[in-house]
């Protein structure tokens, strides 16, 4: 597959820049892959393609505010700092993202918060736009920690054009989430609410977890039109043995198993054993999927809607098949579908 056949015309305006008012209520295409039929439904309606003894297997990673905003000492240059993850819990080191990066040089310090109380060091480059900060905190580890998440914002994606605001701290987190990691959400598990998730319960529909911390890599920009020369960067994933067990169990059964998201999608491919079964894996994975590819564990994904040329959207079309996926984007463009981490769903069905 060459990048330019991941490229389709999406109007801006269908970029959700809010999500819909309640999780379980925004719209849902249903591709049948079996038919080749399209359907159009409300998200909570997903409860009626699964039966009892099916599985549901969810990212449970946490998002954490991983945007700063600092200034540079003696010009007071406005800097904006993305945390990727920390590298050193005792001497408070961590790996970033800087913008402008040419501003930014070894031994600078930075200077965040209205009082200036969060003072970082500058001490290695890493890439281009990477640096690796010391932060100056003297206390425990958990008080520096809970500080520094005080002066950051939710790490919206950058098609997202609004600042970030307090209304995403809760909705750009799936309410499941708890092993903090992420700094991009696992959208397709946005949609889901307590509520859905208990009528899940009542009707036998098993819900399983894995952990793959999301990161920046997943917006980084393909530079080949030869995709087999791309690589991915490396997240830190866990699929631990209450998910293996029950996900073997129910796929010997004959029940259906669902990734919801790309993220979960890639964890359950990196861990996957010769006889299409699972095994528990920690560890990481920079496993990139595009078509063809053949999937051994799932018969049934959810996902949002993905921009052009992206890793997503390549990985949907890997699970649905290119032609039938394609086609069902140039029909959610046509119906109004909303895109990105905050818009709309698609389920597909093998």
């Amino acid at each position: 597959m060459k990048l330019s056949q991941f490229k389709f015309k999406l109007p801006e305006n269908l970029i959700a820049q809010y999500p819909s008012e309640n999780r379980d209520e925004c719209r849902l295409m249903v591709v049948d892959t079996r038919t080749g039929e399209i359907s159009h439904h409300i998200f909570k309606e997903i409860i009626n393609f699964f039966d009892e003894g099916d599985v549901f297997v969810f990212n449970d990673t946490r998002v954490f505010p991983a945007r700063l905003y600092g200034n540079k000492e003696k010009t007071g240059a406005r800097i904006e700092v993305f945390l990727l993850r920390e590298l050193n819990e005792p001497n408070k080191l961590w790996d970033v993202l800087v913008e402008p990066a040419r501003k930014i040089r070894i031994g600078n310090k930075l200077y965040f918060g209205e009082d200036d109380s969060m003072v970082a060091e500058v001490i290695d480059n890493t890439t281009s736009r990477g640096r690796t900060l010391r932060f100056l905190y003297d206390g425990p580890h958990d008080e520096f920690k809970e500080a520094l998440y005080s002066l950051g914002q939710m790490p919206l994606p950058e098609y997202i054009t609004r600042q970030a605001d307090d209304f995403d701290i809760e909705r750009y987190q799936c309410i499941y989430a708890v092993n903090e990691g992420a700094v991009m959400a696992p959208a397709a598990g946005l949609h889901f609410s307590r509520e859905l998730l208990k009528r899940f319960e009542i009707k036998g529909i098993q819900q399983g977890f894995i952990t793959l911390h999301s990161g920046r890599g997943n917006f980084k920009e393909i530079d080949v039109e030869d995709l087999t020369k791309h690589r991915m960067d490396s997240e830190e994933m866990y699929v631990r043995e209450p998910v293996v067990e029950m996900v073997n169990s129910a796929k010997d059964a004959g029940h259906h198993i669902c990734a919801v998201g790309t993220s979960t999608m890639r964890a359950l491919a990196s861990a996957v054993c010769m006889n299409g079964h699972l095994m528990t894996t920690e560890g990481w994975t920079n496993k990139f999927i595009f078509p063809p590819y053949e999937f051994t564990v799932c018969d049934a994904m959810v996902s949002n809607f993905h921009l052009p040329y992206s890793t997503m959207l390549m990985m949907v079309a890997a699970f649905g098949g290119y032609d039938i996926v394609m086609k069902a984007y140039n029909t959610a463009v046509k119906e109004g579908y909303q895109f990105g981490a905050y818009g709309d769903a698609m389920l597909i069905l093998k």
